[in-house]
């Protein structure tokens, strides 16, 4: 008798869909909370053929888009793509249906920590935290405050240094964080919308 072999690594948005239970509301609300009409996509792949980390993710944007149409929805909130996703809008921009992806992989993520779902990345739920508390405090991500305090919160002093001396080197990061003029403005975008 053969051993049972072992699950294949991710391998850069190969994961096939399997099945499973199914919620029939999933895709009108993720529609109407992200403003985008999923049905729309008829699975062009454009989006992950733009997509700078389609290696990280388990399915392609597409994919997940699938994920929500078939009502998935403990896959599609614990997938890897929802959280390696940076929200840089080129997915966006690339389909030629104009679905705002990057908009649906924003409100995947919010309904995934509402739920409590698991988050697939390990410690990707802190960066994400840090980028926001720097975009709060400046009104736009300061490379290096972020960094500091992110190793700071899991204790991985060390773990990229070599990364953050080359932008260091490199002037892709600066030392000192600059502030927007518009304050106001992105302060606004953190009040929940209904205390505007």
């Amino acid at each position: 008798m053969k051993p049972p072999k072992a699950a294949p690594k991710l391998r850069g948005a190969n994961s096939p869909i399997m099945l499973a239970e199914q919620d029939r509301f999933l895709a009108r609300d993720i529609q109407w909370l992200s403003n985008s009409n999923l049905n729309r996509c008829y699975h062009c792949q454009s989006c992950g053929n733009g997509c700078p980390f389609i290696r990280g993710m388990d399915y392609p944007p597409n994919g997940v888009i699938r994920l929500v149409q078939y009502g998935m929805r403990r896959q599609a909130l614990e997938s890897h793509t929802i959280w390696v996703c940076v929200g840089c809008h080129t997915c966006s921009v690339q389909c030629p249906m104009g679905i705002d992806i990057a908009a649906v992989m924003a409100t995947l993520r919010r309904l995934a920590l509402e739920e409590g779902a698991m988050v697939a990345e390990t410690n990707i739920l802190d960066f994400h935290r840090e980028v926001l508390q720097s975009i709060k405090q400046y009104g736009r991500a300061h490379k290096l405050g972020i960094m500091l305090r992110y190793k700071a919160r899991v204790h991985q002093w060390f773990a990229d240094l070599d990364v953050g001396l080359r932008m260091l080197a490199k002037r892709k990061m600066d030392l000192k964080a600059s502030r927007v003029k518009a304050m106001g403005e992105i302060t606004r975008l953190f009040i929940p919308h209904w205390k505007r």
